[in-house]
């Protein structure tokens, strides 16, 4: 049974690897791509989303999303790790081929959960505006969607706490407000955070390897690493890059990657730790408590990271076989 998912994203190079890997496996079904301002503008999402589904023949619907914060000023591309277009240094046409979807993003979250009641897992791996702004559209949506997961959030396990302040990981704290409004909804939220996210690596060697193995695919993948690895190489200090977007995929397809713990979350919108995400993990009554009646969701506190790149690499191969395959039978 394939998980249909709309993938809720604002296209930078991690972004890449998700998509592609939400492409490649067979157990997934990708619908729609629907953007999101963050690590590019809202006009780059969305030309960059159009050229993946050029680039690569995706099915999958593309959606113009929200172009700012819900409340927030915002806080502005992050060109200095994705550079200047999103994809590094691979260069975007200004003008690239098909139409996205006439409908904003959150109108299209609305209206496709209400056509598969049930059967949607909502995977968001930008800031949280659109799904904020579908809730506050169509509360009854959060009966209505399987699952929604989150690539987001930091909650100090591993000794991972933030990556835009020492609190606060960049999708949430590009929008708070917003991330309190869809982790505080009584639909089934898992987040991914930087928790496990920085527990997995794409090393030189690895990425090079998919490259070798992959075709077009992983040279595709290659091309639009380097810049990525030179911001961690640089800034960071690291010879390889953190899975970040590519990880709430592969909760997708097998939960078991992961240990999630549960209680209700609540972010800091305001102040010095803006952006920070806080789990509550008792059962204790206290005389004040933010907490104590929002919905217990989902945090994942450890991952199997070997298996996980396993997972991504071997899925990455049989696509760009299938792909080959594909390319093949057309020429024939």
């Amino acid at each position: 049974m394939k998980t249909k998912i709309i993938l809720d994203t604002d296209p930078g190079i991690d972004d890449v690897f998700a998509i592609l890997f939400a492409e490649a496996h067979p157990d997934i079904e990708l619908k729609a791509i629907t953007t999101i301002y963050g690590n590019v503008t809202i006009e780059n999402a969305i030309r960059n989303a159009l050229y993946l589904k050029q680039k690569f023949q995706l099915q999958a619907d593309i959606v113009t999303g929200a172009s700012k914060p819900i409340v927030r000023p915002p806080v502005g591309p992050t060109v200095v790790v994705h550079g200047e277009g999103g994809f590094g240094d691979v260069n975007v046409p200004a003008e690239v081929e098909g139409q996205a979807d006439p409908r904003p993003a959150y109108q299209y979250i609305i209206d496709a959960v209400k056509a598969e009641p049930g059967e949607i897992t909502l995977v968001a791996i930008g800031p949280l505006t659109n799904l904020a702004l579908a809730l506050q559209a169509d509360p009854s949506i959060v009966d209505l969607v399987n699952k929604v997961v989150i690539m987001g959030g930091a909650f100090g396990e591993n000794g991972h706490r933030g990556n835009v302040t020492p609190f606060a990981e960049a999708n949430v704290h590009d929008d708070p407000h917003a991330a309190d409004m869809v982790l505080t909804a009584s639909w089934p939220v898992v987040v991914i955070g930087l928790d496990v996210t920085e527990q997995s690596f794409f090393t030189r060697d690895y990425l090079d390897q998919l490259r070798d193995d992959s075709g077009e695919v992983g040279q595709f993948i290659w091309d639009v690493s380097r810049f990525y690895l030179r911001f961690y190489s640089e800034k960071v200090g690291l010879e390889a890059c953190h899975v970040h977007d590519p990880s709430a995929i592969a909760y997708v397809i097998n939960p078991e990657l992961f240990t999630l713990r549960e209680g209700p979350i609540r972010v800091v919108v305001d102040g010095v730790a803006e952006g920070m995400t806080i789990q509550k993990i008792d059962d204790r009554v206290y005389p004040h408590d933010e907490w104590m009646n929002q919905a217990p969701q989902q945090v994942a506190v450890t991952v199997k990271d070997a298996e996980l790149l396993e997972l991504y690499r071997h899925s990455i191969i049989s696509y760009a076989a299938r792909m080959k395959l594909h390319c093949r039978h057309l020429a024939d």
